[in-house]
């Protein structure tokens, strides 16, 4: 019998984890060679895991689980056949014919099924055996506890954070349902939790605030939207315009564009700039390698691949590694102001808000522009109030008059029409 054992392989270097987010197969099933069989949490991104051989697979982590690269999660049994036809479960009738034509070696067939059909013994909302045990153990009935695993299952780790009742307790109550839900966060999560604590702890964090026109933005896209769509294949939105005012500010003030090693100052002449980015598992942060070289088209297609990619899950840990200089927009969510947090090692971060109509002064006069809030926070360790302050009125120059300062004086060869 050759049975492989398939390993957790390594996602990146500084990786040493995951967490087994979902089985996309069950115990018992047969897989195909490279069919992903399931998804796995690093802390920097989610990934699938594919079948390294065909055969029956039997599972031997649940989800949930944190395994260590290089740790067996599952056996393919590379012997077993593909089975053919209809599925077991339409051939039962066949076998309980059997007894008709008075064959014994017929009867004893269903014993061998009996290891398939070992996953349906779980009930929807029943404990597997290691958490029946700790359910066992802290006296509490599978009924109080809800399970996150497949068809609600409950899983080791839902007992592990079940928290037993008061004495004389219960969870629903005469008015109405007091109930609760605990979630165990993923490696992500816990990462990102991780790292914006230490980024409070270990630097000396700073915001400064600006305002910014979009008047001209506005003018630029209602008049060539749809030709540049046309052209370049892809919209033009407000990061290609921050992206490329974020660029020239940090080859104007280059300490921006620097981050800190023990007691050195590490600084870039290449601008890569990580885009916030929201997923369903959480805030990823894709990198555009050298934007200070990348056209407007060339960073909205850019920009909008990664951003797919971050969105399907099918993001990898290179496209999140490294980065200079972070761009967020909380204004997609509405927020009027923030004061966003360094994404480390880098030593600054610029967060975008929304546009709001506001009554502003121009030339004596009071005029309705359509304006926005910018925010940047930045390690002071490195980067002082002078370049701090200076950096993001370079950010304002090219936001507020994009066509001299970002396009040379000629919007449409800017923007490559």
């Amino acid at each position: 019998m050759s049975v492989l054992e398939m390993k957790v392989p390594s996602p990146g270097e500084s990786i040493t984890e995951v967490e087994i987010a979902t089985w996309l197969v069950k115990d018992g099933d047969y897989v195909e060679k490279d069919q992903p069989i399931a998804e796995v949490d690093s802390d920097k991104a989610t990934l699938e895991l594919p079948a390294e051989q065909s055969g029956i697979i039997t599972l031997k982590a649940e989800e949930g689980d944190v395994v260590q690269v290089g740790q067996v999660v599952c056996l393919i049994d590379m012997d077993a056949k593909k089975p053919e036809g209809a599925a077991p479960a339409a051939e039962a009738p066949k076998q309980e014919e059997a007894p008709k034509a008075a064959e014994p070696a017929k009867q004893e067939a269903p014993k061998p099924a009996a290891p398939v059909a070992a996953p349906q013994t779980y009930a929807t909302g029943a404990p597997s055996p290691a958490a029946k045990k700790i359910l066992d153990e802290k006296g509490m009935d599978a009924a109080q506890v809800s399970g996150t695993g497949r068809d609600g299952r409950i899983t080791k780790t839902d007992a592990e954070l079940a928290a037993v009742p008061a004495l004389g307790g219960s969870p629903m109550t005469a008015t109405g349902a007091r109930t609760t839900t605990t979630t165990k966060l993923s490696v992500l999560r816990r990462k990102i939790a991780q790292r914006l604590v230490s980024v409070k702890n270990e630097t000396a964090m700073l915001t400064t605030f600006n305002e910014v026109d979009m008047s001209e933005i506005f003018r630029l896209r209602k008049l060539y939207k749809e030709e540049f769509a046309q052209k370049h294949g892809v919209g033009l939105g407000f990061m290609s315009f921050f992206t490329k005012a974020v660029t020239r500010a940090l080859q104007m003030y280059p300490d921006v564009n620097a981050s800190i090693d023990g007691d050195f100052k590490v600084n870039y002449d290449f601008c890569d700039i990580s885009i916030a980015v929201s997923g369903p598992k959480g805030l990823m942060v894709p990198v555009l390698r050298n934007a200070e070289n990348m056209s407007f088209s060339g960073v909205e297609a850019n920009i909008k691949d990664l951003a797919t990619k971050v969105r399907d899950g099918k993001i990898t840990v290179d496209e999140m590694t490294g980065g200079t200089f972070t761009i967020t927009n909380g204004g997609t969510f509405g927020s009027m102001m923030s004061t966003p947090i360094i994404n480390p090692p880098q030593s600054a971060i610029l967060g975008m808000h929304n546009i709001i109509q506001r009554p502003v002064a121009v030339d004596g006069q009071v005029v309705i522009r359509p304006m926005m809030y910018v925010a940047m926070s930045y390690d002071h360790r490195i980067i002082d109030g002078k370049e701090s302050v200076g950096f993001l009125v370079a950010v304002k120059e090219g936001i507020d008059n994009p066509v001299e300062i970002l396009m040379g004086g000629d919007e449409r060869k800017g923007l490559g029409l």
